[in-house]
């Protein structure tokens, strides 16, 4: 199987790169929203580049695009941020070492030390898959114990708690936005020519690295908070899909399908 069939020119060289989260973003909105977006990248690949930025490991993600007919990305960053890859021509990811070295030595292989500390914490149940540079949970609100965050930062780590149901342990120092920033200056792409594009709690740090920025219309109410005032982040109506199209045209990333009509309040982005 090959997944890029066509020649297309450098990532670098396109007009817009949309870099965007998957559950509730680009997996959100209708059906028909959807397919709307999807179908307008497949159309304009010779200048829309795609970057996944999503806390999804890559197979789940490389199987969504198999089994579901998602548009390939050529880049990922999964994991939350821990991982930084390319996506080959056969559909594999392959971890990018330049980028990554720095996400494996602030980690220092603590995974076991997490996992034994985080042990029996009320609220947190562990999750099976075997990732390389994260630990991670599924939170029950109503029974989780806060002390987690202590101890995860007293073993030199950062914690995130995400859409009120997942608890992220991480490097110092690395999520969705210092690993996008670090992978688009790798790449040599214009920072104004990139959609950030997400709706949950791990999705911050990537909306508030300077980069333009959307959240779309159904993101959740701490994200919207903290996202208030931001002068480089477009605040859509339109939910998932629907709400990347309406930023790319308020914005003027690119010619894109219109779905829904722009809000007064957010014209004042208008080329951000």
């Amino acid at each position: 199987m090959t997944v890029h069939a066509t020649p297309r020119p450098a990532i670098a060289a396109r007009r817009f790169t949309l870099a965007t989260d998957l559950d509730g973003t680009f997996l959100g909105g209708s059906e028909e929203e959807r397919k709307t977006l999807y179908d307008w990248i497949e159309a304009n690949r010779d200048t829309v580049g795609l970057i996944f930025v999503t806390g999804r490991d890559p197979e789940f993600i490389m199987e969504m695009c198999r089994e579901q007919g998602l548009p390939w990305p050529e880049y990922v960053v999964g994991d939350v941020g821990t991982t930084i890859a390319h996506v080959r021509d056969d559909g594999h990811v392959e971890p990018i070492p330049a980028l990554e070295a720095d996400i494996a030595e602030r980690w220092g292989d603590k995974g076991n030390a997490v996992r034994a500390t985080l042990d029996g914490i009320s609220g947190l149940t562990l999750q099976p898959t075997p990732f390389r540079y994260r630990v991670s949970y599924d939170l029950t609100p109503n029974a989780y114990d806060a002390t987690a965050e202590v101890l995860v930062e007293e073993l030199g780590l950062d914690w995130l708690i995400s859409d009120n149901r997942y608890f992220d342990v991480l490097p110092k120092g690395v999520s969705k936005g210092p690993s996008i920033k670090r992978l688009i200056a790798h790449l040599g792409i214009p920072e104004t020519r990139v959609l950030c594009a997400g709706d949950t709690m791990n999705d911050l740090s990537m909306l508030i690295s300077g980069l333009p920025a959307v959240a779309v219309g159904n993101s959740e109410a701490p994200l919207k908070q903290r996202l208030y005032g931001r002068d480089t982040v477009y605040h859509a109506t339109g939910f998932g899909a629907a709400g990347i199209l309406e930023a790319i045209n308020a914005l003027d990333l690119h010619d894109a399908p219109t779905h829904a009509a722009v809000p007064a309040s957010n014209l004042a982005l208008k080329g951000a």
